[in-house]
C-alpha cells in the first residue's frame, strides 16, 4: 500500500490542508497521518474509505494509481463529475482558505479542489462564493455566503453596488464601491454599517471583482436595530456622504 501514503499527502496538499486539519477530517491523530504519509505505517481500511468519499475516488485508484503523476486524468475526472449536474457548480472560498486563495485564484488545480455547491435559480455564468466575517456589512450578518458573478472588465463596475473585491493589500472583502471620477486609479470601499469609515484602494492593486448576486445566511441571524441605533447610524451615514462629496469635488 505504499502508493496510498503518497496519495494521501498529494491530495491533502491539493486542498491546502495542514496535517492537523486533514487528520481531524479522517478522525485520526496527526502523528498517525504523518506515519501514513511517510510510509511508516499502512492506512487502515476505514481511513481509506473516508479519503475515497472525500475525493470521489475508488479504493483501486487510491491504492494503485500514482495520483501525483496522473494529475490530468484525476482533475479531468473531477471536472467531468461537475459537468454531469444540470445546475451551475459554484466553488466556495471559506474564510480559512482566503489566504490560499490570494495565491491560487488563477490556479485551476486550486479552484478544482475547492468544495462546490449548486443553486438551481442561477443562470449560466462564472460564479464564486465567499464566506464573510465581521459586522461591517450589517444587516448582512457575519458568516454569510456571498455568491458573486465575475466582472471581467472593471469598467463595468457600477457605483454603489455591492461586490466581493480581491486585492493584494486588503485580501478578500465585501463592500459597496464608489468610483471617483477625478481619481480613476482609486476606488472607495464603503461598508453598509456606517460605524465603519470608507477607505480607498488602488485600482491596480485589485486582482478580482465579483458582483454580488445572492446572499446565503443562516436562519434567525438577521441583525435587528432599535430606534436609537438607527438614528445614530443615519447621522453617521450623512456625515460620511458629506465627507465623500467633499473629497470628490
Amino acid at each position: 500500500m505504499a502508493l496510498a501514503g503518497k496519495n494521501l499527502k498529494y491530495l491533502r496538499k491539493l486542498r491546502g490542508w495542514t496535517q492537523e486539519e486533514f487528520a481531524a477530517k479522517l478522525k485520526i491523530k496527526r502523528s498517525l497521518l504523518g506515519a501514513y504519509e511517510e510510509e511508516r505505517a499502512e492506512p487502515r481500511l476505514d481511513v481509506l474509505e473516508l479519503v475515497s468519499n472525500i475525493f470521489k475516488l475508488s479504493l483501486d485508484e487510491l491504492l494503485l494509481a500514482d495520483l501525483s503523476n496522473n494529475k490530468g486524468s484525476y482533475l479531468a475526472k473531477r471536472r467531468a463529475q461537475k459537468l454531469e449536474t444540470l445546475s451551475t457548480d459554484i466553488p466556495l472560498v471559506p474564510v480559512k482558505a482566503a489566504a490560499g486563495y490570494l495565491a491560487g485564484y488563477a490556479d485551476p488545480e486550486f479552484i478544482d479542489e475547492l468544495n462546490t455547491f449548486t443553486l438551481p435559480m442561477m443562470s449560466p455564468g462564472n460564479y464564486r462564493a465567499f464566506e464573510i466575517v465581521g459586522d461591517s456589512m450589517l444587516p448582512t450578518p457575519s458568516g454569510s455566503i456571498i455568491v458573486g458573478e465575475k466582472v471581467d472588465d472593471l469598467e463595468n463596475v457600477k457605483t454603489n453596488n455591492t461586490y466581493v473585491i480581491v486585492s493584494r493589500q486588503e485580501g478578500i472583502v465585501y463592500k459597496r464601491i464608489m468610483k471617483n471620477n477625478r481619481a480613476k486609479n482609486k476606488w472607495t470601499l464603503i461598508s453598509d454599517n456606517p460605524s465603519y469609515q470608507p477607505y480607498n484602494v488602488e485600482a491596480n492593486d485589485i486582482i478580482e471583482v465579483w458582483q454580488a448576486q445572492t446572499i446565503i445566511t443562516k436562519a434567525n441571524t438577521q441583525q435587528r436595530w432599535d430606534v436609537n441605533q438607527l438614528a445614530s447610524l443615519v447621522n453617521n451615514l450623512q456625515e460620511q456622504v458629506s465627507s465623500l462629496k467633499k473629497r470628490m469635488n
